[in-house]
Formats: C-alpha cells, structure tokens, sequence
C-alpha cells in the first residue's frame, strides 16, 4: 500500500515537491485555494547559483549550486508526463558593469564568485558584443557565466501541475487554517485526515505564518514579504532576439536583470523592497530606464504588463526547510531564490519522509532556529 502526502502549497515549491513525491511512490494530495498565483507569478526564473552569490551568504552558496545541478534530470522527468513547455534554456549569463563603478564592484564579485569555487569567465566588452550584438557599447565590464541558466517560471508550474494531476493527484481548492497530527484543518471547517504513515509538506509561501495548530508559543516561521516588481515587454518580430543569454549586472549599482524568452518576450527586473504590494511607478521606470542603457533595444518592444509579487523572506535570507516532528515537514521561505532552490526543496522533503539522508547543506534550514516555539505533538 503507498503512502500518502498531503502538500500544502500550490507555488513552484509545492508543485515540485508533489512531483518528487509521486516519484518517490506516494499517492499526493494538493491543497491550495489558488496555485500558481504568489511568488512563482510573478518570479524571472534564472537558475544562477554563480550569479545569485552575495558577500556573508556561505550557507545560501552550496544549497544553489545543488539545486541547479539537479534541473537538467527534474526537467527531464517532468517532460516524461506533460507536453506542456517549461521555458527551460541553457545559453548562458552575461554578468554586466554599466560604468567605472560599476565595473569595479563586477571585478570585486568575480574575486568572490572565484573564492566560492564556482565558474565565471571575465570578457572583453567587444567579446562580449560579438556573443551578444544587442549589448550597449557603453558598458565598460564582461563576464561570462556558461552555467546560469533560466526557465520561465509560469511555464514551468504549469508543466508541474499537468504532470502531477496526469498522474492522479488530488487538488483541493481549499485554504488551510491548522495542521494536527490527526488532521489538516481547512478553512471551511473541512478536514483532511492524515494517515499514521503519511506525511504533511508546509510548502505555502507566506501563507504558511497563517497556519497554526503544530507549535505552541509564538510561531516559528519568522517570515515577511519582500516584494519584487517585473516588467515583460514584446520584442518586434525584426529585432528577434535580442539577446540569446540572461544580462544582468549593475547600472550605478542598482541590479538588473534582461530575461529573453522563447516567445519573443522579455521579463526585465531586480527590483527588492519592503513597502507596498503594489508595482511602483518609481521602480518600472528605473528598471525601463536600466535595461535600456543595457541594451538599447528594449527601448523598441511592446509593453505588456508590471506585476509585483511578494517572496517569503526570512531574517538569514536562508529557507526554512527540515522535519519539524514525525509526519510533518516545513518547506518554505525560500525568499528570491524559490524558482532556483525549487528542486533542492522537493527532493529534500521525500528524503527527510522516507529517512534518507538529505544534503548535508540542509542543515542550515532548521525551521526552528528563529524561535522559541515548541512542537505540539
């Protein structure tokens, strides 16, 4: 008789970690009012362990570099169930200084990507323009990261999904309010029984901080949102492509990130603040202005939508993802780097239900370590 698993948490999280489940033999049960519609709506997708990296995130590094090792298999198990396309491309990432200082603070990241023993090759700026014409000549520092690569993540959680529904999953549309040993209570006031043998995933972004019943005291999972505007806009049909590769760097030190896409678009973004839920017009212009002075070619495509969406963030930056008692297993928090740790996160969670040994880096994730809380068993 298989196992049972109930997830809850219809993001790239969730959906990755009902895949890996029934991979693993469970029968799955996903429970979200609304999948597909948080962080994961509104996230650019780039799988960019080397680019990711930023100064006194030692333990952040090695669950990246992990994580995007497993894509190419993940991606390939996933097409073995839908024909629907994940977005997954493997040109590359042109890491990018717009002026002097710009170039300086690259030439100081690449020392550092360099200690972290990961991969990163400084261009010429004419190298770097003959890979990618589109560039603007104006940026005055190049390099080349051949193993940052991207998946579009709308695209991709819809494979997730088709695949884990074609393979017999069940899909409550429902929120949940509480999780006992016994039972996820929903907000209808419905319950969803949970076998002695079975195991429950807490996958649900920030709607997890909602959950309550599994702890006593303050709750555990310390985490706020963070939001992150995007911009997509519509390349002509001329212009395509106007860039092959991921560009993203710094424009007097502001982050910016150009994602070309397979359909002609182009999702442009980097944007992190604390503040409103909603786009602001101040940060859609900054990143039009930035991504234009990258390559000037934006300035000529079709303007689509500016969408902001909230990433579970944490105090450390890292996520929260570990056994928190017997059948249940908290996975979330994974603040900007969802899309990225995604694959690390699910197999992970089977791992840690099944009493295998998960990644030493894991470790890190303790979903406790920001509380005083204790479990409510």
């Amino acid at each position: 008789m298989s196992r049972h698993a109930v997830v809850i948490g219809g993001g790239i999280i969730g959906l990755a970690t009902c895949f890996e489940f029934q991979d693993a033999g469970f029968e799955v049960t996903l429970i979200d009012p609304d999948p597909i519609s948080g962080a994961t709506h509104h996230a650019g997708g780039m799988l960019a362990p080397t680019a990711e990296v930023q100064y006194q995130q030692h333990e952040l590094v090695p669950l990246m570099r992990e994580s995007a090792q497993l894509y190419p298999d993940l991606i390939r198990r996933v097409g073995q169930h839908t024909d629907l396309p994940t977005g997954y491309r493997t040109e590359g990432t042109l890491l990018i200084g717009a002026d002097r200082a710009d170039g300086q603070h690259l030439t100081e990241l690449i020392e550092y990507v360099k200690a972290a023993d990961l991969d990163i090759e400084p261009l010429t700026t004419r190298h770097a323009r003959q890979l990618e014409p589109g560039l603007s000549p104006r940026i005055v520092k190049v390099a080349a990261i051949d193993g940052d690569h991207q998946l579009d993540p709308r695209l991709f959680a819809r494979a997730l999904y088709d695949a884990v529904l074609s393979r017999g999953a069940q899909h409550i549309r429902e929120a949940v309010e509480t999780i006992t040993p016994q039972a996820v209570g929903l907000t209808s006031g419905k319950r969803v029984a949970v076998e002695s043998t079975g195991v429950v995933v807490l996958a649900a972004g920030l709607g997890a901080a909602k959950i309550t019943g599994w702890f006593d005291g303050e709750h555990p999972l310390q985490l706020r949102p963070v939001y992150g505007d995007i911009v997509r806009v519509r390349v002509p049909e001329a212009l395509q492509p106007l860039t092959s590769r991921v560009i993203r760097g710094f424009v007097e030190d502001r982050p910016i990130y150009v994602i070309p896409r397979d359909d002609g678009t182009v999702t442009i973004g980097a944007t992190s603040r604390e503040d409103s839920p909603h786009p602001r017009t101040s940060a859609i212009h900054d990143l039009l202005r930035d991504a234009i002075r990258v390559v000037p070619g934006i300035e000529e495509t079709e303007f689509l939508e500016a969408t902001c969406g909230a990433r579970p963030g944490t105090p450390d930056d890292l996520p929260y993802l570990g056994v928190v008692r017997e059948g249940l297993i908290i996975s979330t928090g994974y603040f900007r780097h969802g899309i990225l740790l995604a694959a690390l996160g699910a197999k992970s969670a089977v791992e840690l239900a099944t009493g295998q040994e998960a990644s030493t880096s894991v470790a890190a994730c303790n979903p406790f370590r920001h509380a005083a809380s204790t479990i409510n068993v």
